[in-house]
């Protein structure tokens, strides 16, 4: 029988949590904060993949969160260690951001967008989606506030989390739509 590997390290008991590459900071550093609500914004839409009738959303919600990782990634870093950050992993770059656009307009194609304000709850899956939304317009808030403070070098980042609650909208509406219009 295998040793169970221990899910915990006390390294974190006194309020203190690493970021990558180095350092230490108080749990309520605005980059726990940002990146908290990035990993948060992951996990809800983990729960709009599985409540998701449509494939097509699921694998587009399966994707965003892939690319949501390395948007966390990059936000778990001090701005002294970008460079290192770097010659390890692609940052979030200009093509993700228009690659957003291109998958919104598509949706959108496909969706008779509503002229009022919209009262989530349509379908399980798009409510989800509409959760996930409002997540990540909060992690937009936290990383604009990072930047703000001189915290975040790649603008992209939050480009990329604007764009990506429009696509959510967007994906909220063609998942609540009926299947023959979709």
């Amino acid at each position: 029988m295998a040793t169970a590997k221990k899910m915990y390290t006390r390294r974190g008991d006194g309020g203190e949590t690493g970021l990558l590459y180095g350092g230490r900071v108080s749990k309520t550093d605005p980059r726990c904060e940002a990146y908290g609500t990035l990993d948060e914004a992951v996990s809800v839409m983990g729960l709009a993949r599985a409540l998701s009738v449509k494939e097509r959303v699921q694998r587009v919600l399966l994707d965003l969160q892939k690319e949501a990782l390395i948007l966390g990634g990059e936000l778990a870093i001090d701005t002294d260690y970008y460079s290192k950050y770097l010659k390890h992993f692609e940052p979030v770059t200009e093509e993700m951001v228009t690659r957003l656009e291109e998958v919104t307009d598509d949706f959108a194609s496909k969706v008779e967008m509503p002229r009022e304000f919209i009262m989530p709850g349509g379908t399980p899956g798009a409510a989800a989606i509409d959760v996930a939304r409002s997540v990540v317009r909060r992690a937009e808030r936290r990383t604009v506030a990072l930047r703000d403070q001189g915290l975040v070098t790649n603008e992209q980042i939050i480009r990329y989390l604007n764009r990506l609650s429009s696509l959510l909208f967007v994906l909220a509406r063609y998942e609540e739509q009926e299947e023959s219009k979709g």
